[in-house]
């Protein structure tokens, strides 16, 4: 393997919500690949539905993100205008015909294995959602935050309306806060 295909391969960290020290490396590696789209419009797509407790984390990220009002920063998905499987694609290509090569970070809930519930993970390259619940979607994204909502495996719509909103709710917060720090790094610098 050559130094160039090492400094290039797609990175995943995963870090616990009440995790200060992982999180802190989310916020970092969120910090570089903002740096690295600086000239780029920058998006944050969020995806779920306030209809499912479990999968209301990307429209409360959204929310939350928007009524910051951060400068360059174009949020799409949130609790009065929800992105989700049925009008996910057209959302994309609004996207893709508005701005000119966008930098966007998908956001969503995902499940897990019971270990990672509470876990927030942040990978390069796009994002599949709907793939716990064996939708096919467009994927989206050129790096992806998840939540790790609840387990899965069995009966996945059903766990996703049964999930804590305590959960939830905390782990918006937490992603809307690594994004605001992460991304203010870079606007002032």
């Amino acid at each position: 393997m050559s130094f160039f295909s090492l400094l290039h391969e797609p990175q995943k960290i995963k870090a616990h919500v009440d995790d200060n020290s992982a999180k802190a490396k989310l916020e970092t590696r969120l910090s570089e690949l903002f740096t690295s789209a600086k000239k780029r419009p920058a998006v944050i797509l969020c995806i779920g539905t306030d209809r499912s407790t479990g999968d209301a984390l990307g429209p409360l990220i959204g929310t939350q993100l928007s009524r910051l009002k951060l400068p360059q920063l174009h949020v799409f998905g949130t609790l009065d205008e929800p992105v989700h499987a049925t009008n996910l694609g057209e959302t994309i290509r609004f996207i893709e015909e508005s701005y000119y090569n966008p930098f966007v970070i998908a956001v969503d809930a995902c499940l897990g294995r019971m270990d990672s519930v509470g876990c927030i993970t942040l990978a390069d390259g796009p994002l599949k959602p709907g793939a716990g619940v064996h939708k096919q979607l467009p994927e989206v994204g050129e790096a992806h935050l998840t939540g790790i909502v609840n387990v899965g495996g069995f009966m996945e719509f059903m766990v996703l309306q049964n999930t804590r909103l305590n959960l939830v709710y905390k782990m918006s917060e937490n992603i809307s806060s690594l994004i605001t720090h992460s991304y203010l790094k870079i606007c002032y610098h």
